[in-house]
């Protein structure tokens, strides 16, 4: 790697017999040996004149390294030498220095002291001087001199909180206190003497000694603030606990107004007179309101308590109007500041929630409940009141709204009863083919009711009357799903289990099945829709309780059990227009299974039962679907519904079909794929706007008639050679089970000695079940190849196609 080399014999992997062989590549060059042998030992040679060379020139190495030690020694001894010189000198000027400057340090240690010990004496003597102008002018009640002198002397004192070991300074600090302890007894006195609290006349009134008093109050403890405000409140609102005493008529809640006229003539008389007496950062204004908002709803409590038999909800709803607005005036007026002062209890703000009281009262009572459903799709949050004041005196009403509880029981059980009537006297809805099936006025008046109720409580309560109305609110829900929706619903003619099949099979063949009228099939697609309606408002209408109550009770409010009730209605009235379209088509089944199918001679037109079918489908598919036109979803159930009653029971009379000729076999096919051609178009039948039908309902009529048509072309299969017929059945059908297979059998008229060895077969030729399967049939339907269908099969198919 150091010295590269091309050289073949410096390689590491160097071979002489390859070498020799490129020297010599053949025998005629054996001929130049003595040539190339020369120049290996010249080559040899210069190798080791050169080692020599080498090895002569490193003999002196050693002596020279040992030369340069001694030298690279010495260089460093001289070094060191001339770093402790250069360290003398340094810790010689640094000595030097020290002796020049520790003369000055002395001085400026001499003028900090100074300058500290005038600074003293100065705050010394300012407060010397300050105190005794303190107490001068504290006996001299010059009080707006003194608010300004007692805030400097109380900072200039914080100067000697450290010398207060000093007996001088303690004596100056206990004069300022005494001062200060004599300024507030004498500002209190002068405040008793202008405002007594004993009787109701006032002797005094303001001047400019008490607004300078309010002045030095600012500096003294704060209790001396607390004093005067809470004694001037008190003797401010003593007026009013007389006047509004229990036993006076005015105390009633029928002239709660009286009380709020007052307070706000009050605080007009106070901005008048005392207005400029008080700093304005005390609040006064709004203190004297707080104040009078406990005492009101302490004293509002108390006479409910006492009289609580004479509430009656007209008279509670005018008082918590009333409150609400002068609460709300409150609002407007001030801030709140004071409600988390120590000169009064603050008021019991509900948790945070959406109070419509807030936003405008008469839309909030006459809107109609609308809730988008944008709305629904974010979960909704609870908003802070804006209002400080909220509760601040209607709380006192809370214990008592059982009265507005009791009377929505009342009135919603009026309302529901006055549904029922109505719907007796007026009777169900007029057929409205061009609208769709319409929603029942009741609902949206029940729910307009609901919405009325839900924001007026809204407005009393946000907490245990709203958990109270909603459980009043759950009960009507029941009763109208029950008694208006449930108990609406046409009666079918037969048992509580609705139209059977024994019960038709048991009529005479071209008898007339009691069917619902067009009537009463759009009073069950008005009732359905009046459902969902209902379903759909119901789960929108916890929502917004959820958001009016209280964070803490949002988890008691659900609603999930009167949304199913409401299911359960949708999903009776979609079975009773299956059970209806079902039983108007079992008599052409009936009349299909009594056909002596043996006896057809020639495949024609498709037979009269299938023309029977079609024609109730047409009746009632089209009336049922534009009178669902606005719930879509319940009409494509319905029409799944209905094949998965039709189709099974469909299967089953093929079954009674027996025996089966060749020919009856074809004519039932082709009437299996008319069957089926209507049935994939029933949820378009009859319309002018052709929609391609659900995905959902197209793959059951498929696989349902498929499985129809696979049985018929199995009985229309020959029987022999039977292994090929038996795995034919396997194959089409993928059915393991021996009583569909026995009752093919019949179909094709085959005597028993006959089935019991076709049995016998076809549990021999039964594919083994799979790992943990339960051995039963399947119903998957897979189509057959062409090599699997007989000639005559094929030949039907093409008729089928031309006839189409």
């Amino acid at each position: 790697q150091v010295f590269p080399s091309q050289d073949p014999l410096d390689r590491a992997d160097f071979n002489a017999v390859e070498y020799i062989n490129a020297l010599f590549p053949t025998e005629q060059s054996l001929a130049n040996i003595d040539e190339v042998v020369n120049k290996i030992r010249l080559k040899i040679r210069r190798l080791d004149d050169n080692i020599r060379t080498v090895v002569r020139g490193q003999t002196n190495v050693g002596q020279d390294g040992r030369q340069a030690l001694e030298e690279a020694q010495k260089a460093i001894q001289q070094l060191f030498g001339k770093i402790k010189d250069i360290k003398d000198k340094a810790e010689k000027s640094e000595q030097m220095v020290k002796e020049i400057t520790r003369d000055i340090k002395q001085l400026d240690h001499a003028k900090r002291h100074l300058t500290t010990s005038i600074t003293t004496l100065n705050h010394l003597h300012m407060l010397a001087g300050g105190v005794d102008s303190l107490e001068a002018m504290t006996r001299r009640r010059q009080y707006g001199e003194v608010a300004n002198l007692l805030q400097g002397v109380v900072n200039v004192l914080e100067h000697f909180n450290k010398y207060m070991g000093i007996p001088q300074i303690r004596q100056l600090s206990e004069r300022v206190k005494a001062a200060q302890n004599e300024l507030g007894q004498q500002i209190l006195a002068d405040f008793e003497e202008a405002f007594p609290s004993q009787g109701t006349k006032r002797t005094g009134g303001p001047s400019n000694v008490l607004r300078d008093a309010c002045l030095v109050a600012n500096v003294l403890d704060p209790r001396i603030k607390q004093e005067i405000i809470k004694k001037f409140v008190k003797q401010h609102l003593s007026e009013y606990l007389v006047l509004f005493q229990e036993n006076q008529d005015v105390a009633w809640l029928d002239k709660i107004d009286r009380r709020y006229a007052w307070i706000k003539r009050q605080l007009v008389d106070y901005e008048e007179k005392y207005g400029r007496m008080f700093p304005a950062e005390w609040c006064m204004t709004e203190r004297i309101a707080v104040d009078f908002c406990h005492i009101t709803r302490a004293e509002l409590s108390k006479i409910m308590r006492t009289r609580a038999k004479e509430i009656e909800v007209k008279l509670l709803l005018f008082a918590i109007q009333r409150t609400t607005n002068f609460e709300g005036l409150l609002a407007k007026r001030f801030s709140g500041c004071t409600l988390a002062d120590g000169t009064g209890k603050k008021p019991e703000v509900p948790p945070p929630s959406t109070n419509p009281f807030l936003e405008d009262e008469t839309g909030a009572e006459t809107d109609e409940i609308v809730m988008e459903k944008s709305d629904t799709d974010k979960p909704k949050k609870p908003k802070v009141p804006d209002n400080p004041f909220h509760g601040i005196v209607s709380k006192c009403f809370e214990p008592h709204l059982y009265v507005y509880i009791e009377s929505q029981d009342k009135n919603l059980g009026e309302l529901i009863d006055r549904f029922v009537a109505d719907f007796k006297a007026q009777g169900p809805p007029k057929p409205n083919v061009d609208e769709g099936g319409a929603v029942l006025p009741s609902c949206a008046d029940l729910f307009v009711y609901y919405k009325k109720c839900m924001v007026q409580c809204s407005q009393l309560s946000t907490g245990e009357p709203m958990i109270a109305l909603t459980t009043i609110f759950q009960k009507y829900l029941r009763e109208y799903a029950w008694k208006i929706l449930s108990g609406n619903l046409p009666k079918t003619t037969s048992s509580s289990g609705g139209l059977t099949i024994t019960s038709l099979l048991k009529e005479k063949e071209g008898s007339e099945v009691a069917k619902f009228t067009l009537e009463e099939l759009c009073l069950i697609c008005s009732i359905l829709s009046t459902a969902e309606y209902c379903l759909a408002t119901t789960q929108q209408l916890e929502e917004k309780l959820k958001e009016k109550v209280d964070t803490s009770l949002m988890e008691r409010i659900n609603l999930t059990g009167e949304m199913d009730t409401f299911s359960i209605v949708i999903s009776n009235s979609i079975q009773l227009l299956v059970q209806d379209l079902d039983a108007a088509c079992d008599p052409a089944l009936t009349a299909m299974s009594k056909m002596q199918w043996q006896n057809v001679e020639h495949v024609g037109d498709q037979s009269p039962y299938v023309t029977s079918v079609i024609l109730h489908i047409k009746q009632n598919v089209p009336i049922i679907r534009d009178n669902l036109a606005s719930t879509r979803k319940y009409f494509t159930q319905f029409c799944i519904k209905f094949a998965n009653s039709f189709i099974p029971k469909f299967i089953n009379h093929l079954f009674k079909c027996k025996p089966i000729s060749m020919v009856g076999a074809e004519q039932l096919l082709l009437d299996t794929h008319s069957l089926k051609m209507v049935l994939l178009d029933l949820p378009s039948i009859g319309s002018q706007v052709v929609r391609k039908a659900p995905a959902s309902y197209t793959k059951i009529v498929v696989k349902g008639m498929t499985r129809a048509e696979m049985i018929l072309k199995v009985v229309m299969a020959p029987h022999e050679p039977p292994v090929v017929f038996v795995d034919n059945y396997i194959k089409l059908l993928a059915d393991c089970s021996t009583d569909t297979f026995q009752k093919i059998l019949d179909m094709k008229g085959l005597k028993r000695s006959e089935q019991s060895s076709m049995l016998d077969l076809f549990r021999l030729r039964l594919p083994a079940p799979p790992p943990g399967g339960d051995g039963s049939g399947s119903l998957s339907l897979s189509a057959p190849t062409p090599e699997q269908e007989s000639s005559r099969i094929r030949k039907l198919e093409k008729l089928i196609k031309k006839r189409l």
